[in-house]
C-alpha cells in the first residue's frame, strides 16, 4: 500500500502524457509528428504558456482546455497528497523501520526486553540512563509509539516465536529479561532463548510463586515476583528505613556521586593476583563490600590480605567516575591477549 503510494506521483503524471501526445497526435492528424505532439502535451500539462507549434483545429482547442483542465487538478491533487504523506510522517516512518531493520541485524552484546508494558519500560529507562543497547519485543507496537524510546530498537511480534526472537538478535545478546504478564508466555519465551543462545543471561518475571521454580528449570538465570519484591521493600522501609534508603541511592544511576557496582576482575588484568592492600583501591574513594570468587564463594568481609583471584567479581562502592577507572584497570592488559602470528 505505502509503495503504490509512492509510484503515483510518478506513474499518473506519465499517463497524462502519453494520453496527451496520443490525443494531439490523433486529433490533427500526421501533419504533427510524436515528438510535437508530446511537446505540446507537456507545455500544456505544465501550463508554462509557450507558443504552440501549430494552429490549433477547434477539436484541437477543445481537448486542449479539457486535457489542461483535468491535468491541472490531477496534478494538484497528487501535490496535496505527496504534502499529506511527508508531513503525517509516513515517508519518515518508513525510512526508520528500514534503518531499524538494518540495525537489528548488526547489533550485538545488547540486551532484549520481552514485553513493553509498564515493568518492561521502566526496565529499559534504567538501560538508558546507563546508556545501553537494548531490543524490545512486544505484540503491540503502540506500546512503543507511545513510549517513544529512541534509545533502543523494536521489534513488533510474538516473542514466543523463535524468528521474532532471532530478528531482534537473540543469539548475539548478552541477556534476556521476559517481563509479559502471562507466567506461561515467560516460560515458553525462557526455553526459546535458552535453546537458540545457551550462554544467554536470562531474567524472567514470574506472577505465581509457584513459576519460580519451573522458569529456573527451562533455563531462567533469575527469577523476579514483583509482587513478592514489592512486599520485601514495603517492609524494610518499615523496619529499616535507612538501609533502604542507602540501597536506593547506590542503584540509581543519576547519582554519580555514590553507586553500588560489580566487576570482574579478567584474568591479565592489573589487578589480578594482588591483594586488596596493594590495589589500593580506597585512595581511589573505592570500598569493596564482598568479593565472589570464581568458584562463585562469596566474601562478605574481605580483608585487606585477600587475594583477588581472575574470574573473581568485585562488589564495590564509590564514585561512578572512580568506578569506571576501575573497570579499567580490571579489563585484560593488551599484553595479555594473544598476539596473531
Amino acid at each position: 500500500m505505502r509503495r503504490r503510494r509512492l509510484l503515483l506521483p510518478i506513474v499518473i503524471p506519465l499517463v497524462l502524457l502519453a494520453i496527451g501526445t496520443l490525443g494531439f497526435r490523433l486529433i490533427e492528424g500526421p501533419e504533427w509528428t510524436w515528438l510535437e505532439a508530446f511537446y505540446m502535451a507537456t507545455i500544456t500539462l505544465t501550463t508554462v504558456g509557450f507558443m504552440e507549434v501549430h494552429p490549433l483545429s477547434w477539436a484541437g482547442r477543445l481537448f486542449t482546455s479539457i486535457f489542461s483542465l483535468f491535468g491541472i487538478f490531477t496534478l494538484f491533487y497528487l501535490a496535496t497528497q505527496i504534502v499529506r504523506y511527508v508531513v503525517s510522517g509516513e515517508i519518515r516512518s518508513g525510512w526508520g523501520k528500514r534503518l531499524m531493520e538494518r540495525q537489528l541485524a548488526t547489533i550485538n552484546d545488547h540486551l532484549i526486553i520481552c514485553g513493553f508494558g509498564r515493568m518492561g519500560q521502566q526496565v529499559a529507562r534504567e538501560f538508558e540512563r546507563r546508556g545501553l543497547s537494548y531490543v524490545v519485543v512486544d505484540r503491540d507496537a503502540m506500546n512503543w509509539r507511545q513510549a517513544s524510546r529512541p534509545a533502543g530498537l523494536f521489534v513488533h511480534g510474538d516473542a514466543t516465536l523463535d524468528d521474532v526472537l532471532k530478528r531482534a538478535g537473540v543469539t548475539r545478546a548478552r541477556s534476556l529479561m521476559t517481563v509479559v504478564s502471562s507466567d506461561a508466555d515467560n516460560l515458553y519465551i525462557t526455553m526459546s532463548a535458552r535453546l537458540l543462545n545457551p550462554k544467554l543471561m536470562i531474567v524472567a518475571r514470574a506472577e505465581d510463586p509457584a513459576a519460580d521454580e519451573k522458569l529456573r528449570r527451562a533455563g531462567a538465570n533469575r527469577v523476579v515476583s514483583p509482587y513478592l519484591i514489592g512486599g520485601q521493600r514495603m517492609a524494610q522501609a518499615v523496619l529499616r528505613p535507612t538501609v533502604l534508603e542507602f540501597i536506593d541511592l547506590a542503584t540509581r544511576a543519576d547519582r554519580s556521586w555514590l553507586q553500588i557496582e560489580e566487576i570482574e576482575v579478567a584474568p591479565g588484568s592489573a589487578l589480578a593476583g594482588k591483594t586488596l592492600e596493594n590495589c589500593r583501591l580506597r585512595e581511589q574513594q573505592i570500598n569493596v563490600i564482598a568479593i565472589r570468587g570464581p568458584g562463585g564463594e562469596i566474601s562478605a568481609t574481605p580483608s585487606a590480605k585477600s587475594v583477588i583471584e581472575p574470574g573473581s567479581i568485585l562488589i564495590v562502592l564509590g564514585p561512578r567516575p572512580a568506578l569506571d577507572e576501575l573497570e579499567k584497570q580490571t579489563a585484560p592488559s593488551p599484553s595479555s591477549t594473544p598476539q596473531e602470528s
